[in-house]
């Protein structure tokens, strides 16, 4: 009865690392996701975080990309706590899935509360960005900003190109005439936007505060699916990891 009781445990024992290993590649897959997903926002997506008032969007990519180095680094601990079978990295591993899980909570409540004011922090600040901060000296950044913002989404002014009237560029000898900045036109060339026409300027609805807006709630709800995915998966692997832990106490004790 007794050898009967240890080769059950034996065959439950290696039922857990095969199903904790395969945990395990799907957990260090995510961790991948995370780290791509942290660094496509601050590589392809940087342009556009000098118009935004806080830095919390820039957080969040930041709190990812640690995350998922952590969760890759894991990952390796993992397989090689699995195939030694010792208690004692299986705990270390169990303490680090603990940690990750609690940074991509932090991560999830800072994109939670940044999505809850975005739509204000935008319209108060993309409005004075464009009225009082474009095209002046030491603000070289905002202004390629800007440009960018304008030309990717094809859009003009932050509810409308009538916004750009009150800018203290165009209203300076520096906008050479120019009713709206060249990034308004749909063709860009020199003082191009001297004619703010709608055949050739962007005249959307909304203007570009809409589609920024829309572009990071999207981006936000990206960054979220993917977290909570991990966060998932790290539960499973929190539980696996401590059955596994158990059943190897009992065999050894």
């Amino acid at each position: 009865m007794a050898h009967y009781k240890t080769e059950q445990d034996n065959w439950l024992i290696i039922y857990l690392k095969y199903l904790l290993f395969v945990f395990n590649f799907f957990f260090w897959v995510g961790g991948a996701a995370v780290l791509a997903v942290g660094i496509w926002t601050l590589v392809e997506k940087s342009g556009y975080l000098s118009v935004l008032a806080s830095s919390t969007f820039a957080a969040s990519a930041y709190i990812l990309i640690f995350a998922g180095v952590l969760v890759m680094v894991t990952g390796f601990l993992g397989f090689g706590a699995i195939l030694r079978e010792q208690k004692g990295c299986l705990s270390t591993y169990f303490c680090l899935l603990l940690v990750i899980f609690l940074v991509e909570l932090v991560a999830g409540v800072l994109a939670h509360v940044y999505y809850q004011r975005l739509s204000d922090e935008l319209k108060q600040h993309l409005n004075r960005t464009l009225a009082e901060n474009y095209g002046q000296p030491g603000a070289t950044q905002i202004t390629a900003s800007v440009d960018r913002l304008q030309q990717d989404f094809k859009c003009c002014g932050s509810n409308s190109s009538a916004d750009w009237q009150h800018s203290t560029y165009i209203l300076s000898r520096e906008a050479e005439g120019r009713q709206v900045p060249d990034s308004c036109c749909k063709t860009v060339v020199a003082r191009c936007g001297q004619r703010a026409h709608p055949s050739n300027i962007y005249k959307v609805e909304g203007g570009c505060l809409t589609k920024l807006e829309q572009f990071l709630a999207d981006h936000l709800l990206l960054m979220g699916a993917v977290g909570i995915g991990v966060a998932c998966l790290q539960i499973c692997g929190m539980v696996l990891t401590c059955c596994l832990h158990q059943r190897l106490q009992r065999h050894f004790y």
